[in-house]
């Protein structure tokens, strides 16, 4: 099996999302931690970026508004710093 630049980038993508939901299973990282946001959104933005390389739409779909969720959620984090 050859794995292309588009494997590894979703491959990238999806661990950067799984690890950031198992540590905050076990409690590692709080879901308001700013590294289980970044996590979320450098891993959605991967695979939506992966996603549309392969012509796979509904997983762009997917996952950009998985980023776009993950992005308003650290906009939300530095407001709540700054005020």
């Amino acid at each position: 099996m050859h794995l292309t630049i588009n494997d590894w980038i979703g491959f990238i993508g999806v661990f950067g999302m799984l690890l950031a939901y198992l540590m905050n299973l076990f409690g590692k990282i709080s879901k308001d931690s700013l590294i289980y946001i970044l996590l979320n959104m450098f891993g959605g933005g991967l695979s939506c970026m992966a996603s549309w390389l392969i012509n796979y739409l509904p997983f762009v779909v997917l996952e950009g508004t998985w980023t776009l969720v993950s992005l308003v959620a650290l906009i939300r984090y530095f407001r709540a710093r700054w005020v």
